[in-house]
C-alpha cells in the first residue's frame, strides 16, 4: 500500500497543508507590514497615539507586527502537532 494512501500519510498531508496555509497568511501579513505600509507611508499622515501613524508603523509598529507573527506562528504550530498528533513527548 503506498504511503500515501493510509490514515497517517493522509493526516501528514493535511499537516502540510495547514503549515502552508498558515506560511502564507503570516507571509501575507509581514508583506503588508514591510512593504505596503512604507509605500503609502506619506498618505498614512493621521495621529496615532500622538505620533504621525507612519512614523509609528516604520519605528515601532512593524516590530510589534513582526514579534505577533513568530508567537501567533509558534503557538498555532503547537495546536496543530497536536491536532494532529506530532507533538514532541518528553521522556
Amino acid at each position: 500500500m503506498p504511503h500515501g494512501d493510509t490514515a497517517q500519510g493522509q493526516s501528514r498531508r493535511r499537516y502540510w497543508r495547514s503549515n502552508l496555509r498558515l506560511t502564507a497568511g503570516l507571509l501575507s501579513i509581514w508583506f503588508v507590514a514591510t512593504f505596503v505600509m512604507s509605500y503609502y507611508a506619506r498618505d498614512l499622515n493621521f495621529s496615532f497615539f500622538g505620533w504621525p501613524f507612519s512614523f509609528w508603523m516604520g519605528a515601532q509598529g512593524s516590530l510589534a507586527v513582526y514579534c505577533f507573527i513568530v508567537w501567533f506562528y509558534g503557538w498555532y504550530m503547537g495546536l496543530l502537532d497536536i491536532r494532529h498528533g506530532f507533538e514532541e513527548r518528553e521522556e
